[in-house]
Protein backbone atom coordinates (compact mmCIF):
# COMPACT_ATOMS: atom_id res chain seq x y z
CA UNK A 1 0.00 0.00 0.00
CA UNK A 2 2.81 2.39 0.86
CA UNK A 3 4.58 1.86 -2.45
CA UNK A 4 1.43 2.20 -4.55
CA UNK A 5 0.53 5.37 -2.68
CA UNK A 6 4.06 6.76 -3.01
CA UNK A 7 3.97 6.13 -6.75
CA UNK A 8 0.66 7.97 -7.07
CA UNK A 9 1.92 10.95 -5.05
CA UNK A 10 5.23 11.07 -6.92
CA UNK A 11 3.29 11.58 -10.15
CA UNK A 12 2.39 15.01 -8.76
CA UNK A 13 5.03 17.66 -8.03
CA UNK A 14 5.74 16.31 -4.52
CA UNK A 15 8.81 14.28 -3.58
CA UNK A 16 8.03 11.19 -1.53
CA UNK A 17 10.07 9.19 0.94
CA UNK A 18 8.88 5.69 1.84
CA UNK A 19 10.06 4.23 5.15
CA UNK A 20 10.06 0.42 5.37
CA UNK A 21 10.90 -1.31 8.65
CA UNK A 22 12.00 -4.56 6.95
CA UNK A 23 15.01 -5.25 4.77
CA UNK A 24 12.88 -5.50 1.60
CA UNK A 25 9.64 -3.87 0.45
CA UNK A 26 6.18 -5.30 -0.08
CA UNK A 27 4.67 -6.36 3.23
CA UNK A 28 2.58 -9.52 2.72
CA UNK A 29 3.39 -9.36 -1.00
CA UNK A 30 7.15 -9.41 -0.52
CA UNK A 31 9.44 -12.00 -2.05
CA UNK A 32 11.80 -14.69 -0.80
CA UNK A 33 15.11 -16.18 -1.92
CA UNK A 34 14.44 -19.88 -2.51
CA UNK A 35 18.04 -20.64 -3.46
CA UNK A 36 18.07 -21.03 -7.22
CA UNK A 37 15.32 -18.47 -7.77
CA UNK A 38 13.37 -15.65 -6.14
CA UNK A 39 9.60 -15.78 -5.88
CA UNK A 40 6.75 -14.51 -3.72
CA UNK A 41 6.97 -15.28 0.00
CA UNK A 42 3.24 -16.01 0.14
CA UNK A 43 1.08 -17.04 -2.80
CA UNK A 44 -0.54 -14.40 -5.01
CA UNK A 45 -2.41 -14.39 -8.28
CA UNK A 46 -4.23 -11.91 -10.51
CA UNK A 47 -7.79 -12.62 -11.62
CA UNK A 48 -9.61 -11.06 -14.59
CA UNK A 49 -11.83 -9.14 -12.16
CA UNK A 50 -8.81 -7.41 -10.55
CA UNK A 51 -9.29 -4.46 -12.87
CA UNK A 52 -7.65 -1.82 -10.66
CA UNK A 53 -4.57 -3.98 -10.14
CA UNK A 54 -4.32 -4.86 -13.83
CA UNK A 55 -4.59 -1.18 -14.80
CA UNK A 56 -1.89 -0.30 -12.27
CA UNK A 57 0.51 -2.96 -13.57
CA UNK A 58 -0.05 -1.72 -17.11
CA UNK A 59 0.52 1.85 -15.93
CA UNK A 60 3.92 0.75 -14.60
CA UNK A 61 4.80 -0.51 -18.08
CA UNK A 62 4.61 -4.14 -17.02
CA UNK A 63 1.49 -5.12 -18.95
CA UNK A 64 3.43 -7.44 -21.23
CA UNK A 65 4.91 -9.15 -18.17
CA UNK A 66 1.49 -10.44 -17.09
CA UNK A 67 1.24 -14.07 -18.07
CA UNK A 68 -2.31 -15.43 -18.30
CA UNK A 69 -2.82 -19.15 -17.88
CA UNK A 70 -5.74 -21.48 -17.39
CA UNK A 71 -5.93 -22.54 -13.75
CA UNK A 72 -7.38 -25.76 -12.40
CA UNK A 73 -9.41 -26.11 -9.23
CA UNK A 74 -9.65 -29.28 -7.18
CA UNK A 75 -11.46 -30.60 -4.12
CA UNK A 76 -10.21 -33.25 -1.70
CA UNK A 77 -12.71 -35.26 0.33
CA UNK A 78 -12.87 -38.80 1.71
CA UNK A 79 -9.32 -39.58 0.52
CA UNK A 80 -10.11 -38.69 -3.09
CA UNK A 81 -9.24 -35.83 -5.43
CA UNK A 82 -11.84 -34.25 -7.68
CA UNK A 83 -11.36 -31.68 -10.43
CA UNK A 84 -14.06 -29.01 -10.56
CA UNK A 85 -12.40 -26.82 -13.20
CA UNK A 86 -15.18 -26.93 -15.77
CA UNK A 87 -18.94 -27.00 -15.87
CA UNK A 88 -18.91 -30.68 -16.85
CA UNK A 89 -16.58 -31.63 -14.01
CA UNK A 90 -18.74 -29.70 -11.61
CA UNK A 91 -21.82 -31.60 -12.78
CA UNK A 92 -19.98 -34.89 -12.28
CA UNK A 93 -18.71 -33.92 -8.80
CA UNK A 94 -19.84 -36.96 -6.74
CA UNK A 95 -19.70 -35.35 -3.29
CA UNK A 96 -22.94 -33.50 -4.10
CA UNK A 97 -26.14 -34.74 -5.69
CA UNK A 98 -27.46 -33.04 -8.80
CA UNK A 99 -30.00 -30.97 -6.86
CA UNK A 100 -27.32 -29.91 -4.36
CA UNK A 101 -25.07 -28.87 -7.24
CA UNK A 102 -27.83 -26.74 -8.63
CA UNK A 103 -28.23 -25.07 -5.24
CA UNK A 104 -24.46 -24.53 -4.99
CA UNK A 105 -24.37 -23.03 -8.48
CA UNK A 106 -27.25 -20.77 -7.53
CA UNK A 107 -25.33 -19.66 -4.40
CA UNK A 108 -22.25 -18.74 -6.45
CA UNK A 109 -24.30 -16.99 -9.11
CA UNK A 110 -26.32 -14.98 -6.61
CA UNK A 111 -23.28 -14.18 -4.49
CA UNK A 112 -21.36 -12.81 -7.47
CA UNK A 113 -24.29 -10.49 -8.30
CA UNK A 114 -24.81 -9.02 -4.81
CA UNK A 115 -23.43 -5.53 -4.27
CA UNK A 116 -25.22 -4.52 -1.05
CA UNK A 117 -22.76 -5.98 1.46
CA UNK A 118 -24.27 -3.97 4.35
CA UNK A 119 -27.20 -6.38 4.55
CA UNK A 120 -24.88 -9.39 4.43
CA UNK A 121 -22.91 -8.35 7.51
CA UNK A 122 -26.06 -8.78 9.60
CA UNK A 123 -26.36 -12.47 8.67
CA UNK A 124 -24.19 -15.33 10.02
CA UNK A 125 -22.34 -17.00 7.17
CA UNK A 126 -23.90 -20.40 7.94
CA UNK A 127 -27.44 -19.02 7.83
CA UNK A 128 -26.82 -17.22 4.52
CA UNK A 129 -25.26 -20.24 2.80
CA UNK A 130 -28.06 -22.54 3.97
CA UNK A 131 -30.74 -20.09 2.86
CA UNK A 132 -29.31 -20.08 -0.67
CA UNK A 133 -27.92 -23.56 -1.06
CA UNK A 134 -29.68 -25.73 1.46
CA UNK A 135 -28.47 -27.59 4.54
CA UNK A 136 -27.04 -30.61 2.70
CA UNK A 137 -24.94 -28.44 0.38
CA UNK A 138 -23.67 -26.50 3.38
CA UNK A 139 -22.73 -29.62 5.35
CA UNK A 140 -21.09 -31.42 2.43
CA UNK A 141 -19.34 -28.51 0.70
CA UNK A 142 -19.21 -25.25 2.63
CA UNK A 143 -18.81 -26.44 6.23
CA UNK A 144 -15.50 -28.33 5.67
CA UNK A 145 -14.09 -25.35 3.77
CA UNK A 146 -15.11 -22.86 6.45
CA UNK A 147 -13.68 -25.12 9.14
CA UNK A 148 -10.38 -25.39 7.25
CA UNK A 149 -10.26 -21.65 6.67
CA UNK A 150 -11.50 -20.43 10.07
CA UNK A 151 -11.50 -23.31 12.55
CA UNK A 152 -13.46 -22.35 15.67
CA UNK A 153 -13.90 -18.84 14.26
CA UNK A 154 -16.32 -20.05 11.58
CA UNK A 155 -19.30 -19.38 13.87
CA UNK A 156 -18.25 -15.75 14.36
CA UNK A 157 -18.17 -14.38 10.84
CA UNK A 158 -20.93 -12.83 8.77
CA UNK A 159 -21.89 -13.69 5.20
CA UNK A 160 -19.55 -10.89 4.05
CA UNK A 161 -16.58 -13.18 4.71
CA UNK A 162 -17.51 -15.79 2.09
CA UNK A 163 -19.14 -13.22 -0.23
CA UNK A 164 -15.81 -11.43 -0.72
CA UNK A 165 -14.25 -14.66 -2.01
CA UNK A 166 -17.21 -15.52 -4.21
CA UNK A 167 -17.20 -12.01 -5.66
CA UNK A 168 -13.52 -12.15 -6.59
CA UNK A 169 -12.63 -15.75 -7.36
CA UNK A 170 -15.77 -17.28 -8.79
CA UNK A 171 -16.05 -14.44 -11.31
CA UNK A 172 -12.49 -15.15 -12.50
CA UNK A 173 -13.61 -16.86 -15.69
CA UNK A 174 -12.89 -16.09 -19.30
CA UNK A 175 -16.13 -15.00 -20.91
CA UNK A 176 -14.95 -16.50 -24.19
CA UNK A 177 -13.77 -19.91 -23.04
CA UNK A 178 -15.72 -20.17 -19.77
CA UNK A 179 -12.59 -21.53 -18.14
CA UNK A 180 -10.82 -20.14 -15.14
CA UNK A 181 -7.83 -17.97 -15.98
CA UNK A 182 -5.37 -16.30 -13.67
CA UNK A 183 -2.15 -14.37 -14.17
CA UNK A 184 1.21 -13.69 -12.60
CA UNK A 185 3.89 -11.12 -13.35
CA UNK A 186 7.13 -12.48 -14.76
CA UNK A 187 9.58 -12.61 -11.86
CA UNK A 188 6.77 -12.37 -9.30
CA UNK A 189 6.03 -9.30 -7.24
CA UNK A 190 9.74 -8.51 -6.98
CA UNK A 191 9.45 -7.29 -10.58
CA UNK A 192 6.68 -4.89 -9.51
CA UNK A 193 8.60 -3.58 -6.50
CA UNK A 194 11.82 -3.14 -8.48
CA UNK A 195 9.93 -1.10 -11.09
CA UNK A 196 8.21 1.00 -8.43
CA UNK A 197 11.52 1.79 -6.75
CA UNK A 198 13.05 2.76 -10.11
CA UNK A 199 10.14 5.05 -10.95
CA UNK A 200 10.34 6.68 -7.52
CA UNK A 201 14.03 7.43 -8.05
CA UNK A 202 13.28 8.97 -11.45
CA UNK A 203 11.02 11.54 -9.79
CA UNK A 204 13.49 12.35 -7.01
CA UNK A 205 11.62 10.19 -4.50
CA UNK A 206 13.07 7.28 -2.56
CA UNK A 207 12.51 4.05 -0.64
CA UNK A 208 14.41 3.66 2.63
CA UNK A 209 14.69 0.12 4.01
CA UNK A 210 15.62 -1.08 7.53
CA UNK A 211 14.09 2.08 8.97
CA UNK A 212 12.41 1.91 12.35
CA UNK A 213 10.10 4.91 12.75
CA UNK A 214 9.83 5.64 16.48
CA UNK A 215 7.98 8.95 16.62
CA UNK A 216 5.70 11.13 14.49
CA UNK A 217 4.75 14.56 15.81
CA UNK A 218 3.58 17.96 14.61
CA UNK A 219 6.21 20.61 13.99
CA UNK A 220 5.25 23.90 15.71
CA UNK A 221 6.18 25.80 12.54
CA UNK A 222 4.06 23.58 10.28
CA UNK A 223 4.35 20.14 8.79
CA UNK A 224 5.49 17.04 10.64
CA UNK A 225 8.60 15.72 12.32
CA UNK A 226 9.45 12.06 11.87
CA UNK A 227 12.05 10.23 13.95
CA UNK A 228 13.68 7.12 12.49
CA UNK A 229 16.91 5.28 13.32
CA UNK A 230 17.74 8.05 15.80
CA UNK A 231 17.36 10.86 13.24
CA UNK A 232 14.68 13.54 12.92
CA UNK A 233 13.46 14.72 9.52
CA UNK A 234 10.82 17.30 8.60
CA UNK A 235 8.04 16.67 6.06
CA UNK A 236 5.12 18.70 4.79
CA UNK A 237 2.74 15.73 4.97
CA UNK A 238 2.78 12.26 6.54
CA UNK A 239 0.60 9.37 5.34
CA UNK A 240 0.63 6.50 7.83
CA UNK A 241 0.04 3.03 6.28
CA UNK A 242 1.12 0.66 9.08
CA UNK A 243 -1.34 -1.21 11.40
CA UNK A 244 -3.25 0.55 14.17
CA UNK A 245 -1.22 -0.97 16.99
CA UNK A 246 1.89 0.62 15.46
CA UNK A 247 0.06 3.93 15.01
CA UNK A 248 -0.70 4.04 18.74
CA UNK A 249 2.95 3.34 19.62
CA UNK A 250 4.74 5.90 17.45
CA UNK A 251 2.25 8.74 17.04
CA UNK A 252 1.12 11.36 19.50
CA UNK A 253 -2.58 11.18 20.49
CA UNK A 254 -2.71 14.85 19.53
CA UNK A 255 -2.62 13.74 15.87
CA UNK A 256 -5.47 11.25 15.78
CA UNK A 257 -8.46 9.85 17.57
CA UNK A 258 -9.58 6.24 17.36
CA UNK A 259 -13.19 5.53 18.24
CA UNK A 260 -13.67 1.95 19.39
CA UNK A 261 -17.27 0.82 19.48
CA UNK A 262 -16.72 -2.82 20.41
CA UNK A 263 -14.14 -5.49 21.22
CA UNK A 264 -10.71 -5.42 19.56
CA UNK A 265 -10.65 -6.54 15.94
CA UNK A 266 -9.57 -10.16 15.59
CA UNK A 267 -7.26 -11.12 12.77
CA UNK A 268 -6.54 -14.32 10.95
CA UNK A 269 -2.85 -15.04 10.60
CA UNK A 270 -1.19 -17.60 8.37
CA UNK A 271 1.50 -20.22 8.74
CA UNK A 272 2.62 -21.54 5.38
CA UNK A 273 4.91 -24.40 4.45
CA UNK A 274 6.50 -23.96 1.04
CA UNK A 275 8.07 -26.95 -0.68
CA UNK A 276 10.42 -26.65 -3.63
CA UNK A 277 10.52 -30.07 -5.26
CA UNK A 278 11.97 -31.93 -8.22
CA UNK A 279 8.58 -33.30 -9.25
CA UNK A 280 5.08 -31.79 -9.23
CA UNK A 281 2.78 -32.50 -6.30
CA UNK A 282 -0.56 -31.32 -7.67
CA UNK A 283 -2.10 -30.48 -11.05
CA UNK A 284 -4.37 -27.88 -9.43
CA UNK A 285 -3.63 -24.24 -8.73
CA UNK A 286 -6.08 -24.40 -5.82
CA UNK A 287 -6.94 -27.62 -4.03
CA UNK A 288 -9.75 -27.08 -1.53
CA UNK A 289 -9.65 -29.54 1.35
CA UNK A 290 -12.80 -30.97 2.89
CA UNK A 291 -10.91 -33.06 5.45
CA UNK A 292 -10.51 -31.64 8.94
CA UNK A 293 -7.57 -33.95 9.72
CA UNK A 294 -5.26 -32.18 7.26
CA UNK A 295 -3.14 -29.57 9.12
CA UNK A 296 -3.37 -26.92 6.39
CA UNK A 297 -6.19 -25.04 4.70
CA UNK A 298 -5.48 -26.06 1.13
CA UNK A 299 -2.76 -26.64 -1.43
CA UNK A 300 -1.60 -23.94 -3.84
CA UNK A 301 0.22 -25.50 -6.79
CA UNK A 302 2.00 -22.39 -8.00
CA UNK A 303 3.88 -24.35 -10.65
CA UNK A 304 0.60 -25.39 -12.27
CA UNK A 305 0.25 -21.70 -13.15
CA UNK A 306 3.81 -20.37 -13.32
CA UNK A 307 6.28 -21.46 -16.01
CA UNK A 308 9.08 -23.67 -14.67
CA UNK A 309 11.72 -21.30 -16.07
CA UNK A 310 10.61 -18.86 -13.36
CA UNK A 311 11.55 -21.37 -10.65
CA UNK A 312 14.79 -22.82 -12.03
CA UNK A 313 13.02 -25.93 -13.30
CA UNK A 314 11.73 -26.79 -9.84
CA UNK A 315 8.12 -27.01 -8.60
CA UNK A 316 6.90 -24.70 -5.84
CA UNK A 317 3.86 -25.56 -3.73
CA UNK A 318 2.31 -23.65 -0.82
CA UNK A 319 0.52 -25.28 2.12
CA UNK A 320 -1.19 -22.51 4.15
CA UNK A 321 -3.04 -22.75 7.44
CA UNK A 322 -5.08 -19.72 8.55
CA UNK A 323 -5.33 -19.44 12.32
CA UNK A 324 -6.35 -16.99 15.03
CA UNK A 325 -4.07 -15.13 17.39
CA UNK A 326 -4.46 -17.68 20.20
CA UNK A 327 -3.68 -20.80 18.14
CA UNK A 328 -1.07 -23.18 19.56
CA UNK A 329 0.90 -23.18 16.28
CA UNK A 330 2.32 -19.72 16.99
CA UNK A 331 4.34 -21.08 19.91
CA UNK A 332 5.82 -23.99 17.97
CA UNK A 333 9.31 -23.76 16.40
CA UNK A 334 9.62 -23.95 12.63
CA UNK A 335 11.06 -27.48 12.65
CA UNK A 336 8.05 -28.80 14.57
CA UNK A 337 5.62 -26.99 12.25
CA UNK A 338 7.46 -28.38 9.25
CA UNK A 339 7.10 -31.90 10.66
CA UNK A 340 3.36 -31.44 11.33
CA UNK A 341 2.69 -30.08 7.85
CA UNK A 342 4.80 -32.76 6.14
CA UNK A 343 2.67 -35.45 7.77
CA UNK A 344 -0.33 -33.82 6.12
CA UNK A 345 1.49 -33.71 2.76
CA UNK A 346 2.25 -37.44 3.03
CA UNK A 347 -1.38 -38.20 3.86
CA UNK A 348 -2.57 -36.28 0.80
CA UNK A 349 0.13 -37.66 -1.47
CA UNK A 350 1.26 -41.14 -0.36
CA UNK A 351 3.72 -41.26 -3.26
CA UNK A 352 5.49 -38.14 -1.97
CA UNK A 353 9.17 -38.70 -1.15
CA UNK A 354 11.17 -36.28 0.96
CA UNK A 355 14.15 -37.03 -1.29
CA UNK A 356 12.30 -35.02 -3.95
CA UNK A 357 12.45 -31.90 -1.76
CA UNK A 358 15.00 -29.35 -2.95
CA UNK A 359 14.21 -26.99 -0.06
CA UNK A 360 11.45 -26.28 2.45
CA UNK A 361 10.45 -23.01 4.08
CA UNK A 362 8.09 -22.01 6.88
CA UNK A 363 6.68 -18.49 6.53
CA UNK A 364 4.42 -16.75 9.04
CA UNK A 365 2.29 -13.61 9.11
CA UNK A 366 0.42 -12.77 12.30
CA UNK A 367 -2.11 -10.33 10.82
CA UNK A 368 -3.44 -11.18 7.38
CA UNK A 369 -7.22 -10.81 7.28
CA UNK A 370 -9.58 -9.15 9.77
CA UNK A 371 -12.33 -11.48 10.94
CA UNK A 372 -15.48 -9.99 9.45
CA UNK A 373 -17.80 -10.71 12.35
CA UNK A 374 -21.46 -9.68 12.48
CA UNK A 375 -21.91 -5.92 11.98
CA UNK A 376 -18.17 -5.62 11.43
CA UNK A 377 -18.30 -2.16 9.87
CA UNK A 378 -19.87 -0.73 13.04
CA UNK A 379 -17.06 -1.96 15.32
CA UNK A 380 -14.09 -1.17 13.09
CA UNK A 381 -12.13 1.63 14.76
CA UNK A 382 -12.83 4.94 13.05
CA UNK A 383 -9.69 6.99 12.60
CA UNK A 384 -10.07 10.74 12.66
CA UNK A 385 -6.88 12.71 12.19
CA UNK A 386 -6.59 15.96 14.15
CA UNK A 387 -3.89 17.55 12.02
CA UNK A 388 -4.24 18.75 8.43
CA UNK A 389 -0.80 17.36 7.53
CA UNK A 390 -1.38 13.85 8.88
CA UNK A 391 -3.31 11.03 7.14
CA UNK A 392 -3.99 7.37 7.87
CA UNK A 393 -4.58 4.70 5.23
CA UNK A 394 -4.36 0.99 6.11
CA UNK A 395 -6.12 -2.36 5.84
CA UNK A 396 -8.19 -1.80 8.99
CA UNK A 397 -10.43 0.24 6.66
CA UNK A 398 -11.24 -2.84 4.53
CA UNK A 399 -14.75 -3.56 5.80
CA UNK A 400 -16.24 -5.37 2.80
CA UNK A 401 -13.26 -6.88 0.99
CA UNK A 402 -10.71 -9.60 1.47
CA UNK A 403 -7.15 -8.35 1.74
CA UNK A 404 -5.62 -8.58 -1.73
CA UNK A 405 -3.61 -6.30 -3.96
CA UNK A 406 -6.56 -5.24 -6.08
CA UNK A 407 -8.26 -3.92 -2.93
CA UNK A 408 -5.05 -2.10 -2.01
CA UNK A 409 -4.85 -0.29 -5.35
CA UNK A 410 -8.56 0.55 -5.18
CA UNK A 411 -8.27 2.08 -1.71
CA UNK A 412 -5.19 4.08 -2.69
CA UNK A 413 -7.01 5.45 -5.74
CA UNK A 414 -9.99 6.45 -3.59
CA UNK A 415 -7.62 8.15 -1.15
CA UNK A 416 -5.95 10.09 -3.96
CA UNK A 417 -9.34 11.22 -5.27
CA UNK A 418 -10.05 12.77 -1.87
CA UNK A 419 -6.62 14.25 -1.08
CA UNK A 420 -4.68 14.63 -4.33
CA UNK A 421 -4.86 18.42 -4.38
CA UNK A 422 -3.65 18.69 -0.78
CA UNK A 423 -0.73 16.34 -1.43
CA UNK A 424 0.05 17.96 -4.77
CA UNK A 425 0.58 21.28 -3.04
CA UNK A 426 3.30 19.75 -0.84
CA UNK A 427 6.98 19.57 -1.62
CA UNK A 428 7.99 16.72 0.67
CA UNK A 429 5.75 13.82 1.69
CA UNK A 430 6.53 10.71 3.74
CA UNK A 431 4.69 7.38 3.57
Amino acid sequence: MGLVLAHRISRTQANVKVFEHDSQPGGLSTYNDYGDFTWDKFYHTITPTDTELIDFIEELGLGEEMQWRRSLTGYYAKNKFYSISSSLEFLLFPVLGIFDKMRLGYTLFQGSRINDWKNLEKIPVKDWLISLGGKRTFEKFWSPLLNAKLGENKTKVSAVFIWTYIKRLFKARSSAAQKEHMAYVTGGYKTVFDKLEKLLEETGSSLVLNSAVTDISANPEGGMNLTYNGEVEHFDKVVFTAPLNVLEKVTSPALFEISKNGPPIEYLGVICLILVTKRPLTPFYVLNIGDNDIPFTGVIGMSSLVDLEETAGHYITYFPQYIGADHKYWSKPDDELRSIFLKGVKKLYPEFQETDVVSSHVHKAFKVQPLQVLNYSSIVPKIQTKHSDFYVLNTSQFVNESVNNNSVVSHVDNFMTDFKEELKASEKVVV
